[in-house]
């Protein structure tokens, strides 16, 4: 008889142990091994346990192709989560190590490829997600109404399910009325990729140079500092008549505003000009920092408003979670678990179905919170990102590219652009250095169907009807490939830490940043008074719930793994522990800098240090 010696890793998460029959079975070249119950004196397969078995043959086995897990209910069914299967040749050859990481539901068979496979097996792989239109005009998602459709393997864990339905804001409470403050938050606050350069002034926004002359620095002009890239502008059209919601049988209110802003030698980044609509008129007066104080104030507060409607719904929900999403249902459906790409993604997509499940049902839903509260709720939301993804493009998703297009390369204090930019270094620096362990020229990306087919469900189905996007769906070398998937990671951690992190902080102090606005823009600028705006900033109640779900949103996570961790071992070979290793050292020098950077700094940005980072969206 040939023995086998097996190792058995359960999970490590609450519940991932089980009290139900396993059975194992050695899938060779040559043969399978004897179905075999594993089953040790005392209790097998509690959490977090590492069993050892013998498996026995009565003939080699041949190279192992496979390790084929089956659970059968004892008394009562009892999920059980496996880590990962090693399995030692007879006569002590190296173990060779099958991950399995996911559930095992019901009475099931599992098999799971040895960890170093690259190429494609001959036999089938399951796949139990589908594509699903939640609404038109947006990327797909998952098929699932709720979250209690999902499989077990993208759920919450048992913690992190309790904890989720179980500072620097006292400094925006002081400072939000400051001009200097408000152009701070243009560059590193929860929204801060709207700024661009203003080489010349819109047709639609009238502002003469003797409007601003008060606000620009001695001895130069409006022309003078367009011409020098002084100039930037935040432009809101896209709420141009967005459906507004009714909250409580009253109407709401939004706006589609024009700002311009200066990059002041002195003073730094401070708002000049703002104009609440895109039609100017006399009903639509540009509002100045030299008009009377409450006037230039609630002409501030209605930018702000609008930030909120963009960051929360465009570069929050779209440009990340569904966008995310998008990579999540593509990988689970046509590439198995012991596929390189999978591995590498699937750290990086870990809780966001559930999480983007949620948010559907109890988020941005006919009756979710955005229509208590949020003035574009209802309608309105979906509106809005249908507009954002009809111009949404795979280039701006590149940071490097983005911030070119923008050209916002040289503002000053722009940490956001520059902590992204390191970032997005070392994420691709790592995602090529894995690719290359496994894919040594550009004909081995060619010749992957299993990743070609990743890329066409991708392209094809996740980011249907959106002609501009401008993703190809094929890859024809590993420099198309390391990009998207520098693209995938970045944005699901990086970018979601920049736009969500700091919405507490930011929203807390409610009139610098309201979700909802209860009265028309001003029309006049003579006519604003502090009752005008106290009665347009949401009441009391829409002031608690958008504090509440700030500061749940925005909080630390429980069981939050940050960037660079992996606790689950996808990664058997020592060449790609070399490459993991490396980045974390990067991300260590990166942590670094920022904090360094930050010393003595009246209001720190530490929204992307790397340790406050998380893998993957979980919230």
């Amino acid at each position: 008889m040939e023995e086998y010696k097996v190792t058995v890793a359960t999970g490590t998460s609450e519940y991932s142990g089980t009290n139900n029959y396993i059975y194992v079975t050695l899938v060779g070249e040559n043969r399978q091994s004897e179905r075999t119950i594993l089953d040790n004196p005392g209790l097998d397969f509690c959490r977090g346990a590492v069993d050892e078995y013998k498996v026995c043959s009565p003939a080699p086995l041949g190279p192992l192709l496979l390790v084929r897990l089956e659970k059968q209910r004892y008394w009562v069914e009892d999920n059980w989560f496996c880590r990962y299967v090693t399995v030692e040749p007879p006569g002590g050859g190296p173990a060779l190590t099958f991950p399995c990481y996911r559930w095992l539901i019901g009475d099931v068979k599992v098999e799971i490829r040895e960890g170093t496979e690259r190429e494609p097996c001959s036999y089938s792989y399951v796949c139990l997600s589908r594509w699903a239109a939640w609404a038109s005009g947006i990327p797909k998602c998952i098929d699932a109404k709720t979250e209690a459709d999902l499989h077990q393997d993208v759920r919450f864990d048992s913690e992190k399910r309790s904890d989720f339905e179980g500072s620097l804001h006292y400094y925006c409470m002081e400072h939000w009325k400051e001009d200097w403050f408000f152009g701070y938050q243009c560059l590193n606050g929860s929204n801060p990729r709207m700024i661009q350069r203003c080489k010349e002034l819109p047709g639609n926004f009238p502002v003469s140079g003797e409007m601003v002359q008060g606000s620009l620095a001695p001895r130069t002009t409006l022309d003078k500092e367009l011409k020098a890239g002084n100039i930037y502008l935040i432009d809101y059209a896209i709420m141009d008549g967005v459906p507004t919601n009714v909250i409580r049988g009253k109407p709401q209110y939004i706006a589609a505003p024009l700002c311009l802003l200066y990059e002041h030698p002195d003073q730094g980044l401070i708002p000049i000009a703002i104009q609440l609509g895109q039609t100017p008129g006399l009903d639509t007066p540009i509002f100045l920092p030299n008009d009377p104080p409450l006037a230039w104030l609630l002409a501030k507060i209605w930018v702000r408003h609008s930030e909120f409607q963009v960051f929360q719904l465009l570069s929050h929900l779209l440009r990340t979670h569904l966008l995310v999403e998008v990579f999540c249902v593509a990988t689970l459906r046509q590439l198995p678990a012991v596929h390189p790409v999978y591995k590498l993604l699937a750290p990086h997509l870990r809780y966001t179905l559930e999480i983007n499940c949620r948010g559907r049902t109890q988020l941005v839903s006919a009756d979710g919170i955005f229509k208590r509260v949020v003035s574009t709720g209802g309608e309105g939301l979906l509106v809005l990102s249908q507009r954002e993804y009809k111009v949404l493009t795979y280039r701006s998703l590149q940071p490097c590219w983005d911030f070119q297009q923008r050209g916002a390369t040289t503002l000053k204090d722009y940490f956001y652009r520059e902590h992204s930019l390191m970032l997005w270094d070392a994420i691709h620096s790592f995602v090529s250095g894995m690719i290359s362990v496994y894919y040594h020229c550009d004909s081995d990306v060619v010749e992957d169907p299993e990743l070609q087919t990743w890329i066409k469900d991708i392209a094809e189905e996740g980011f249907v009807d959106v002609p501009t996007f401008g993703l190809s769906n094929e890859l024809k070398n590993k420099a198309e490939l390391v990009t998207l998937l520098s693209v995938a990671i970045f944005t699901s951690t990086a970018q979601h830490a920049a736009t969500n992190n700091g919405q507490f902080d930011w929203c807390a102090w409610v009139p610098n940043t309201p979700c909802t606005m209860r009265h028309p823009t001003p029309t006049d600028k003579d006519a604003v008074t502090m009752e005008m705006i106290m009665d347009s900033l949401p009441d009391v109640s829409q002031t608690c719930l958008e504090m509440a779900i700030t500061w749940h949103l925005g909080r630390p996570q429980p069981d939050a793994v940050t960037l660079g961790q992996y606790p689950e071992q996808y990664f058997t070979e020592p060449q790609a522990q070399e490459v993991i290793d490396r980045f974390r050292k990067e991300l260590k020098d990166i942590e670094e800098h920022i904090l360094s950077q930050n010393q003595g700094l009246e209001l720190p940005y530490l929204f992307l240090l790397p340790s406050r980072i998380e893998n993957s969206i979980t919230i």
